[in-house]
């Protein structure tokens, strides 16, 4: 499973790649946690609100910090 925060690093981005890194743990998955700060790959997800979160290559939420709870229930769909 690999999940991408996508952000330019602002205080949101940070707190979403935290709660990312929470869920992972409490999940016990083994799981790569990539941030992409690039304009070009961000938008070529079609994301246009950031903080944005991908799991395996699909969009599951942009534009708002999801919980650590939010983020373990799209991981479990996995």
């Amino acid at each position: 499973m690999k999940i991408e925060i996508l952000g330019t690093g602002c205080s949101k981005c940070k707190q979403l790649t935290a709660n990312a890194e929470a869920a992972v743990k409490e999940l016990n998955i083994s799981t790569e946690i990539v941030k992409v700060t690039d304009i070009d790959k961000i938008t070529g997800y079609g994301v246009m609100m950031t903080p944005a979160l991908v799991v395996d290559g699909a969009v599951v939420s942009m534009g708002k910090v999801l919980s650590k709870d939010e983020i373990e229930k799209h991981l479990s769909k996995k």
